[in-house]
């Protein structure tokens, strides 16, 4: 379960990322469409998706810290 719980956040960011790019490519280009504002919406709500997935994880167990 951990594992799979990994690509899920792993592959969470990758689309932050992309979403990321994607309103750089629209602020480059000077888009006067709102391609931009929802590109970063979207960043922002994977952002507090993923925020809130590694909390419950956390709280469930399926994520345990190591003592440093």
């Amino acid at each position: 379960m951990p594992f799979i719980f990994k690509i899920i956040i792993i592959s969470l960011l990758l689309l932050v990322l992309f979403s990321l790019g994607s309103a750089l490519v629209a602020m480059v280009k000077g888009d006067t469409s709102d391609k931009m504002v929802k590109s970063l919406t979207w960043r922002i709500g994977l952002s507090v998706f993923i925020f809130v997935l590694l909390i419950i994880g956390q709280a469930t167990g399926v994520i345990t810290s190591h003592g440093l």
